[in-house]
């Protein structure tokens, strides 16, 4: 008898786990495969920050780059921009995502779904869209809320500057301040389960009470996460800051440094000593980040789940309506901007004796760059959300529910990309690919940026998926394994249905980045690739806003359309709470 327990054991083991050997040269290639791609461009970023040797010349190292990078007049106010402007909108941006979340997957407010979706629309919002919109509302001259203001007798003296701090804070609160976090954290608060709050509250504790001492403690690895990516993201912010700060001398961070990198000549070397400068930031998040995770247990399904939601009685009304306003303002205000301004004769101008026109569609409709780059955009965003959602989902997994030895050394990885520019990755990655024999036929093609764009948003993609699958209990997956099904069985058949809202959104998100962020491709890209949004980018620098803002409405109504099948699919897999 004892023989026989003896041999089972190992048999148990082998039908649950891939063989050891397996599992480490998954890791092994896993490490491999990432750090080539991340940590090789962030060396060719921290070597050339060291090279004073200007563009097509030898190179020289010393450390002259760097004493003249932070020599440059304003750096260290930028520095304190960014981290003042990241301060305050966490300050405001994070309670109020973590309250409306909530709202939308914990209480009876009316039409959760319509609300929750209408944060999706402001989250895939190009960042173009809704700065402009807002521009065109808020302009200190000719803004049309300004204009209405004037026209009112007690409130002719009040005038609301777009192009301020508190512009740009507005502004970032607008675009995805809110919705991001909104976006993120819903899933979250739906799967928890319910028997933690209904044993708060038949202790007495109230609904806040209860949701300030239970459900945000047993929520933490999600808020870690989308507060330190928060944090992180504001050093890459650009676009805002370029189009609202610039104009008045306000620089932050990524601004200096793109600044750096378009003199003539281009200081790249020394915007390369700038961007290095925030690898440290990252060298405190990510260990503060694998402890506060790792410290306690937050399981939250587990195999007596128990989905519920709280009934608001007479609150449910204000809390509708509060919820509705703040969509009215993330999407409603920028899209509707938008879309007059892009039949303006002058962009921002309502006095001119002609206000409107449709010139402006005629051109950009008969514009063959405009299929072109519709057309490189769906290959592009397709392939990055299809394939990254998956390969993402791989190594999140790995990282939480194995103990292979290096997942410290794959996560750290994962979040170094979050650490740098846009602008600064494009260069290292032109740098790998340029540099690379075997990477340099594909320079300029379409399947280089399609590869550009599926590892791009490394570190968002595997924490969101990281933190939902702390949130599942492995007596979920033990007990499909004490049923005889094995590693990629089980997964299929019981961790992929809790997972298929996330992933969703995942595929979706990845989608959305791809079709509108440029950081990663800019530099890569020519003509015949070019997608929609660095099209629009092109259209803004020469002038033609009215243009750009068509080609804008292009994006939106592309990632929209997008998202809404994404959402249709995803209410109708994973828990639900009816």
């Amino acid at each position: 008898m004892a023989k026989t327990e003896t041999f089972n054991a190992p048999a148990v083991t082998r039908s649950w786990l891939p063989p050891m050997d397996g599992g480490t040269a998954i890791m092994a290639a896993l490490i491999g495969f990432m750090g080539f791609y991340v940590l090789y461009p962030l060396t060719l970023i921290v070597i050339n920050s060291f090279n004073t040797a200007t563009i097509a010349e030898p190179e020289v190292y010393g450390l002259d780059a760097w004493r003249k990078a932070f020599a440059e007049p304003g750096i260290w106010r930028s520095l304190w921009n960014s981290i003042k402007i990241g301060l305050v909108l966490q300050i405001v941006a994070l309670p109020t995502g973590i309250f409306i979340s909530w709202l939308l997957a914990r209480t009876d407010i009316m039409f959760p779904n319509a609300l929750e979706f209408g944060f999706w629309i402001s989250f895939f919002l190009p960042g173009l869209a809704t700065t402009f919109g807002w521009m065109l509302m808020l302009d200190p001259s000719t803004g049309l809320i300004n204009s209405w203001l004037r026209q009112m007798p007690l409130l002719s003296g009040l005038n609301f500057d777009i192009y301020s701090f508190s512009g740009i804070v507005f502004v970032h609160l607008v675009s995805n301040g809110i919705s991001t976090k909104v976006m993120l954290m819903t899933p979250a608060f739906r799967r928890m389960d319910a028997s933690m709050e209904e044993a708060s509250r038949m202790s007495g504790a109230s609904a806040f009470t209860t949701l300030c001492r239970i459900t945000v403690p047993a929520l933490t690895p999600v808020i870690i996460v989308v507060f330190l990516l928060s944090v992180i993201r504001i050093f890459s912010s650009l676009e805002t800051e370029l189009l609202l700060g610039v104009p008045w001398g306000f620089y932050v961070y990524s601004t200096k440094i793109v600044d750096l990198a378009r003199q003539e000549p281009p200081l790249v070397n020394q915007a390369a000593a700038l961007g290095s400068i925030i690898l440290l930031f990252l060298a405190i998040f990510i260990p503060l980040q694998r402890k506060l995770i790792s410290r306690r247990q937050f399981t939250t399904v587990t195999g007596q789940f128990k989905p519920k939601i709280i009934e608001l009685g007479i609150w449910r009304y204000p809390a509708t309506a509060f919820v509705g306003l703040i969509i009215f303002i993330l999407d409603v205000v920028p899209l509707l901007s938008v879309l007059g301004g892009s039949f303006m004769t002058r962009f921002g101008f309502f006095n001119l004796p002609k206000t409107w026109t449709l010139e402006y569609w005629r051109m950009a409709l008969t514009d063959p760059r405009i299929l072109q780059g519709l057309h490189n955009t769906l290959i592009v965003a397709v392939s990055a959300g299809v394939v990254g959602a998956l390969f993402f989902s791989l190594i999140g997994y790995i990282l939480v529910r194995t103990k292979l030895p290096g997942r410290g050394i794959l996560d750290t990885i994962c979040w170094l990309p979050s650490a740098i520019p846009g602008v600064l990755a494009g260069l290292g990655l032109l740098w790998m690919f340029l540099g690379t024999p075997i990477f340099r036929p594909f320079y300029g093609t379409i399947v280089l940026l399609v590869v550009a764009q599926v590892l791009g948003g490394i570190t968002l993609a595997t924490q969101i998926l990281k933190a939902n699958f702390v949130q599942l209990g492995k007596e979920l997956e033990e007990s499909s394994r004490m049923s005889g099904a094995g590693f990629w069985r089980t997964y299929l058949r019981i961790v992929f249905p809790l997972m298929a809202q996330t992933m969703v959104m995942v595929a979706v998100i990845k989608f959305m980045f791809a079709a509108q962020h440029n950081g990663a491709i800019i530099l890569l890209a020519t003509s015949e690739t070019r997608t929609l949004s660095l099209l629009a980018l092109d259209q803004v620098a020469a002038g033609y806003r009215e243009v750009a803002s068509i080609t804008i409405i292009m994006i939106t109504v592309l990632t929209l359309g997008v998202a809404i099948v994404a959402r249709s699919f995803g209410l109708k897999v994973g828990i639900r709470a009816d």
